[in-house]
């Protein structure tokens, strides 16, 4: 082997724009194309807006308005605006900002100084207008440069502020689109954190008076046992209640106003606290998971200069850096351990009705517990030849593991889908479920189906969801059944296993539809896929006259070598999205309950036969 020369003409230094761009996961996480919630252009709309929020959090500017259209946003609040002499710096220069005067911005979400840098950077347009005593300093920029910059006289009645704008730079978030669900609950995460914020997203208004308890009002789908326990004190804030609806636990954790997705030692210290806490109020040694089964809760705290486990800031690390000094566990554990055993031994028709919901789940455990126990020989036994899972090799709690977040498991009906994909996926990332025939509508069925039934009992431990989704193994669980009437209903069934056993794994979207190609169109140079109507038509009109056009009915018909354009870096999968307003239970009862008469006439006003399907689509 030829030995290469390593010289200095070896050792290269990249300026700051260049190594946010050379390497934008240390900065924003996945990049993705918009169809998943943590994808990179909301951590760039985030970035600008956390700015925007530790403004008020410093009493300065009670409003923010949001505009985002045809992939373009822009965030103008109404704060002290950035010093005029040092616009261009603030969002070019690093290791330059007002957060390292922690005086000065406490307990703000960002202390690097690296956010806007990072939004400059990957932006093909940016631009910073900061307006400050009737003056104003505009900074443009593309892809981190320079541009122009300019200062004016502001309009007379403009007030003090930072105005931002920005457009995804194409070439790094390929096909980007903004799905407004995501940025809507963005925005109210901001409002339900920021009592007294009116926020404006294109012109639709978010304010919350109580915080974290209108959050689980908004969230909760269904009824709950008792009214909400809000609890409040210096630097904390608790919304606690259970729910009739869920299996498992469901928490909103948040540390200076960021949303942490994966937890950390704040909400570790919660889960603790509450069992604790109830544990001595009652005099019971309850198994914690009876406490805490069921629970719907929220939990935000501010703390100075915190330690996040990535820039992206999804999990606490810190737990030393608690107001007064305390350690993050110890100061949640003694607010919950007053605030909540005090607020017990006021109300005690919540006390009875949580001692109710414990010894109920008590009671469900112990009739599980056989049951469970043979389904996890019977799993444990399957894993060794289980022909159902094509496992891949890495997995979500792979930590240290960059690739963790791209962790997918296909769900398939039949051998024919399932093998082409197993035949073209990236067995490092990607791994394949196979259904044998449609599964059990389990509308209205207990838990104990989970472990009766085998293909969902196996299904269960391939995604390691038994005791919730802190050991999940793949980031994305893809639904991949046909477009015709089996396979809609495969997936509606599908989708009812997880919103009556695994809500979370829905409401935290990690369930998706695999979208592949409706037809084929092409000549004897060019091949085009097309995912709609209007596609297949720009496509005939590019490709000339008289291509041959294929429709594809089924998975099982697009051969391996074309399946691995679907499922590699041009994916594309659609997010399964709740809207919110709605009750889970209300859902299930409408798609899969009895056949009521609304669905009858649902059914009949917007009946479609194949045969007026496929007159439409050759037209």
């Amino acid at each position: 082997m030829a030995k290469s020369n390593y010289t200095e003409d070896n050792i290269r230094s990249l300026d700051w724009k260049e190594h946010i761009r050379t390497r934008p996961g240390m900065y924003i996480g996945k990049l993705g194309d918009g169809s998943a919630f943590d994808d990179g252009i909301y951590v760039l709309l985030k970035e600008v807006m956390d700015n925007s929020i530790d403004e008020f959090m410093m009493g300065e500017g009670h409003s923010i308005d949001i505009h985002v259209k045809d992939g373009v946003v822009s965030i103008r609040d109404f704060g002290r605006g950035i010093p005029l002499g040092k616009v261009v710096e603030v969002v070019s220069k690093m290791n330059t900002g007002g957060k390292y005067d922690s005086e000065a911005f406490k307990k703000s979400i960002g202390l690097n100084g690296v956010g806007t840098k990072a939004v400059n950077a990957l932006s093909i347009n940016f631009k910073v207008t900061a307006y400050r005593d009737g003056q104003a300093k505009t900074a443009e920029f593309s892809k981190g440069e320079l541009v122009k910059e300019s200062r004016i006289v502001a309009a007379p009645n403009e007030k003090n502020g930072t105005y931002v704008e920005f457009r995804p730079d194409d070439t790094i978030f390929k096909k980007y689109h903004y799905v407004h669900e995501y940025i809507d609950r963005m925005v109210w995460n901001y409002a339900f954190l920021n009592t007294g914020l009116t926020l404006s997203l294109n012109g639709q208004l978010y304010k919350s008076d109580n915080g974290l308890k209108d959050l689980l009002e908004k969230n909760i789908t269904g009824e709950i046992l008792y009214p909400i326990i809000h609890l409040k004190g210096e630097d904390i804030e608790l919304a606690i209640t259970h729910s009739n609806e869920h299996y498992s636990e469901e928490y909103y954790s948040y540390v200076n106003g960021q949303y942490t997705t994966q937890g950390g030692t704040h909400l570790a210290a919660f889960r603790e606290a509450v069992v604790k806490t109830v544990r001595e109020f009652y005099k019971k040694e309850f198994e914690p998971s009876d406490v805490r089964k069921s629970i719907v809760a929220a939990i935000a705290i501010k703390v100075q200069e915190p330690v996040f486990e990535s820039q992206t800031k999804t999990k606490l690390g810190s737990n030393e850096v608690a107001p007064a000094g305390q350690s993050v566990r110890s100061f949640i554990g003694d607010f919950i351990k007053q605030q909540l055993d005090n607020y017990l031994h006021k109300n005690p028709e919540v006390a009875k009705a949580i001692e109710g919901k414990i010894l109920a789940n008590e009671r469900e455990r112990k009739e599980l517990s056989g049951i469970q126990k043979l389904a996890r020989e019977r799993a444990k036994k399957s894993s060794l030849h289980n022909k159902k899972l094509r496992d891949c090799r890495v997995h979500l709690d792979d930590i240290k593991d960059p690739r963790r977040l791209e962790t997918t498991l296909f769900i398939c009906e039949g051998d024919s889908a399932s093998g082409s994909i197993t035949k073209t996926r990236d067995v490092n990332t990607q791994a394949v479920f196979s259904l044998k025939g449609k599964p059990l509508n389990c509308f209205g069925l207990g838990k104990k189906v989970v472990y009766e039934n085998e293909e969902f009992n196996l299904l269960q431990a391939a995604l390691n969801i038994e005791e919730g989704l802190d050991d999940l193994r793949y980031n994305n669980v893809v639904i991949s059944t046909d477009a015709d009437v089996d396979g809609m209903h495969i997936r509606l069934l599908l989708l009812t296993f997880f919103l009556q056993f695994f809500p979370d794994l829905v409401k935290n979207n990690h369930v998706k539809i695999l979208t592949t190609p409706l037809f084929r169109v092409r000549n004897k140079k060019e091949t085009a896929y097309c995912y709609s109507d209007e596609e297949r038509s720009a496509a005939i009109a590019k490709l000339g006259p008289k291509p041959e056009i294929t429709r594809f009915k089924g998975l099982g018909e697009i051969s391996p070598d074309e399946f691995k354009h679907f499922i590699g870096k041009d994916i594309r999968l659609e997010p399964v999205l709740l809207d919110q307003r709605a009750s889970i239970q209300e859902l299930l009862n409408y798609y899969m309950g009895k056949n009521t008469q609304e669905r009858q006439e649902f059914i009949i006003e917007n009946l479609r036969i194949e045969k007026d399907v496929e007159e439409e689509l050759v037209k």
